[in-house]
């Protein structure tokens, strides 16, 4: 079973006691097989940008099936970390971008997120706007 740590072939020291939740979390990640990570997991390493060119296709096979997956936080909290990572990213994944981009304009068209104007610092409203970024209106 691969693991990040295998497939980028850099070991990374046990966390301290000391360390937050999320360093020690992280480094737990690294080892899991990438065939048992959960979208909370795929959540927490593509927002710390760890191990993306692994990690982000995995997630947009979960994206196609359903944009608003749920980590622990929030519908859409998978998709908004996705949403966040640089373009370059992207870059040996065109086809999936594009594939994504589809799925999300379909989306942007109904409830709750075709709302033009929801609440400032709602979640909908973040994650609108990040789309709509995405797809470059």
């Amino acid at each position: 079973m691969t693991t990040i740590e295998e497939l980028e072939r850099d070991v990374w020291p046990d966390p301290d006691p000391d360390d937050t939740f999320l360093v020690t979390r992280c480094t737990e990640l690294r080892r899991k097989p990438l065939a048992e990570f959960t979208v909370e997991d795929l959540r927490i390493m593509l927002g710390q940008e760890i191990g993306v060119p692994a990690l982000l296709p995995l997630a947009i096979q979960v994206l196609l099936r359903d944009p608003m997956a749920e980590g622990d936080y929030f519908p859409g909290d998978l998709l908004r970390n996705v949403l966040r990572l640089p373009d370059s990213a992207w870059s040996n994944l065109r086809a999936e971008r594009k594939r994504l981009a589809s799925v999300l304009a379909k989306l942007i068209a109904g409830p709750p997120l075709s709302d033009p104007d929801p609440r400032p610092g709602d979640p909908d409203r973040e994650l609108r706007d990040a789309i709509l970024r995405f797809l470059g209106r």
